[in-house]
């Protein structure tokens, strides 16, 4: 059976490449029926800790990278030991100190990578590898070793980083007498230059990207196109259809370029398609906490929602969109106010301002009526006006249809924010 593991440290929050680590590992075990492992490997006593487990759980669920078995090295203490001891009676391993050592043997090492092919390495290039540290606790590599033969782990995919890693360990193997895994060495994400990721290309925790209002699907199906193609240029894929056509051995060997652009843009495709109902339910508690003093009614909340569906590239942009609604104010940009308000239509504003205050039905059409009515009676072009009311309504020079924006706000608000304007 295939079994494939995630293994993050928590000595930090779960970064945007290891969720693709961990989302091309997941994808290889659903598409051959295989078993996908976490193991927490959390024997840096020092620098672990539980807000970041917390948060790699948490993000892991979110983005529905869901495990069949879970592991945390810091429990595993007793079999590592073990197995230093056993080495240490078969000769193949030295007491330094409190530390336990493995001999290297002068040889030459071959590995087939499943994405980059067949790579040499000369053993004379490594020193003697500690496997247990003098506090007690393993290295890394030696704890890796032992879990992955432990857990049946049949092949390994982790980052290109670990490549150096690859040889110590398959010296462990042997000298341990297991069998190594087969090996995947993902390339890595680069910035939109080519260069290595920083936080400002890109290279974020996926908390942040959740707290931005991108939705797990969005992230999901743009890190799976970040080194590996589901063919006929597709950018949208569904889970199911990937799984179908996915294969660790068509990853890109050369680093895939980071594009929040495009993360963005992918995003705006599955806020479109979702049903408005389901994009409300996830957007009333952010506005809930953004605007503590506003009242949200269900049915103008949705209303809200679906006015401005189209526009979000991301869920927080429904609350930058929408602050005019909620915050119970408009702020005008003074360039926005010199451009478009100017004093000489004060009377157009007085005049539309009285038209809507006497309506009994406040919605889109009765509002369209009688703007329409007032620039007719003022001989004016409507663009003439469309705009400054917009600012005046909103403080922003584009939006939805200004007549669904005059309803969403209401005719009290509409009415006393349009005879404030030139106060």
């Amino acid at each position: 059976m295939v079994r494939v593991r995630f293994a993050p440290s928590p000595t930090g929050f779960l970064h945007i490449g290891s969720a693709r680590t961990a989302l091309f590992n997941w994808m290889y075990a659903r598409a051959q029926g295989g078993q996908y492992i976490l193991r927490i490997e959390d024997t840096d006593k020092v620098r672990s800790k539980q807000e970041y487990l917390d948060e790699i759980l948490d993000s892991l669920k979110w983005l529905g990278l869901t495990w069949d078995e879970f592991y945390k090295q810091s429990d595993r203490f007793d079999i590592y030991r073990q197995y230093s001891e056993k080495l240490l009676a078969e000769g193949k391993a030295f007491k330094d100190g409190e530390a336990v050592v493995l001999k290297v043997p002068q040889k030459t090492i071959k590995i087939y990578d499943l994405i980059r092919g067949e790579i040499t390495i000369d053993t004379k290039e490594l020193k003697d590898q500690v496997l247990m540290k003098s506090d007690g606790s393993p290295t890394y590599s030696f704890a890796c070793v032992v879990d992955d033969a432990l857990m049946e782990i049949s092949c390994v995919i982790r980052g290109e980083d670990h490549i150096s890693n690859t040889p110590k360990q398959i010296l462990i193997y042997e000298a341990l007498g297991f069998k190594a895994p087969k090996f995947a060495h993902l390339p890595l994400i680069l910035d939109p230059e080519g260069g290595r990721m920083s936080k400002r290309a890109g290279a974020t925790a996926v908390t942040e990207y959740r707290t931005q209002g991108f939705l797990p699907q969005a992230i999901v199906n743009y890190l799976m196109l970040l080194g590996w193609s589901p063919g006929n240029n597709q950018e949208k894929v569904a889970m199911a259809s990937a799984l179908k056509t996915f294969s660790i051995k068509k990853i890109n060997k050369a680093g895939a370029a980071f594009s929040f652009e495009k993360l963005q843009w992918l995003n705006s495709q599955y806020i479109k398609e979702m049903e408005t109902s389901q994009l409300a339910d996830l957007l009333k508690p952010m506005a809930a906490a953004r605007y503590p003093q506003a009242n949200f009614q269900p049915v103008e909340f949705e209303h809200m929602v679906q006015l401005y569906k189209g526009r979000m590239n991301t869920l927080a942009d429904f609350l930058e969109w929408t602050d005019y609604i909620f915050s119970g104010q408009v702020c005008v940009d003074p360039e926005l106010r010199a451009k478009h308000l100017s004093q000489d239509m004060r009377k157009e504003f007085d005049l539309l301002a009285e038209r809507l205050a006497a309506l009994g039905d406040f919605n889109a059409k009765t509002t369209e009526e009688a703007f329409r009515a007032v620039v007719a009676q003022l001989g004016i072009e409507a663009g003439t006006l469309v705009h400054p009311v917009r600012v005046a309504l909103t403080g922003k020079a584009v939006g939805p249809g200004l007549f669904d924006t005059m309803a969403v706000l209401g005719k009290e608000t509409a009415v006393h924010r349009l005879k404030e304007t030139f106060k």
